[in-house]
């Protein structure tokens, strides 16, 4: 069973379903709602767990209500969770978000208040097969992601705007969403901007583009793997199980094409239900869509 050190934000999530998303300052109604776990390491974690891999969740939360809220909902989906870092005093990070009938969504986001600035604790993580870091905290990716190099593991980053060079230079893989990489290389073009991408990183390189699949260069060939069709009700999360999902295949000896497709059919089979993360598949659910879909 593979195991993986996740690195990176964990959120709790209130999310409404509407007809519309707010575009003005008034009073909107919502269908129905669910309280649930977000943020990208986390739901990566939640995907790793629920697709038959070992999480441990390194993340900074606060000593309040909200991180007690977190914690007991990622334990619960079977996330190793011993090297969350709770500040006394601190606030953890928590969401709004809205999501059309459409299913895409509008997200307010809290990012914390008075979490660990120290990454020395980053080091004492157990021995994994992978490590996955979002970039929202540049000082503990960059310790993750170095921690991996020095192990010899693939160390994979989850590239969103803004990206910061430091860590995507210690990454062996880099993958971007869509406005991670043009803010990357200040293109406005998908192929040709992640050309220039895996010219100046050292690492693999993808984008993710939701609907529009996914792009990777490998063997300096631009190679397009095609998303999944599906009946789309929330896409939210649906980028961090991909994350996850990609991650796993990783660590389980796949190659970086067929982890793509792997990490699309999970992203995909999220978006089919409301909810965030709570719409990720399991490994049986995974691999019958796969089956059915190749």
């Amino acid at each position: 069973m593979a195991e993986i050190l996740v690195l990176g934000m964990a959120v709790a999530d209130f999310v409404f379903a509407m007809d519309q998303l707010p575009d003005r300052a008034a009073k909107y109604r919502a269908n129905t709602v669910e309280t649930v776990g977000g943020g990208c390491a986390a739901n990566a974690a939640v995907a790793i767990a629920r697709l038959g891999g070992v999480a441990h969740l390194a993340t900074r939360l606060g000593d309040d209500p909200m991180g007690d809220l977190i914690l007991s909902d990622l334990v619960a989906e079977g996330v190793r969770t011993q090297m969350a870092q709770r500040a006394p005093g601190g606030r953890s990070s928590f969401s709004s978000v809205c999501v059309d009938a459409a299913g895409e969504r509008q997200i307010v986001n809290f990012r914390g208040d008075g979490l660990t600035q120290d990454t020395g604790w980053i080091k004492d993580a157990p021995p994994v097969d992978a490590v996955l870091a979002d970039n929202r905290w540049t000082a503990g990716a960059a310790r993750a992601l170095d921690l991996a190099r020095a192990r010899g593991v693939p160390g994979v980053v989850d590239a969103e705007a803004p990206t910061e060079p430091e860590v995507l230079a210690r990454a062996s893989h880099v993958a971007f969403s869509r406005d991670g990489l043009l803010s990357f290389t200040g293109g406005d073009a998908l192929v040709p901007a992640l050309r220039e991408a895996a010219a100046r990183l050292p690492g693999w390189v993808c984008v993710t583009d939701g609907a529009n699949g996914t792009t990777c260069i490998d063997g300096g060939t631009a190679q397009h793997v095609p998303a999944c069709a599906v009946e789309v009700r929330d896409t939210l999360g649906a980028g961090d199980i991909w994350h996850g999902a990609f991650v796993l295949a990783l660590a389980e000896g796949q190659g970086e094409v067929p982890a793509i497709r792997f990490a699309n059919a999970a992203a995909a089979l999220k978006c089919t239900t409301f909810g965030g993360r709570k719409g990720c598949p399991d490994r049986t659910d995974l691999d019958e869509f796969l089956k059915e879909t190749s």
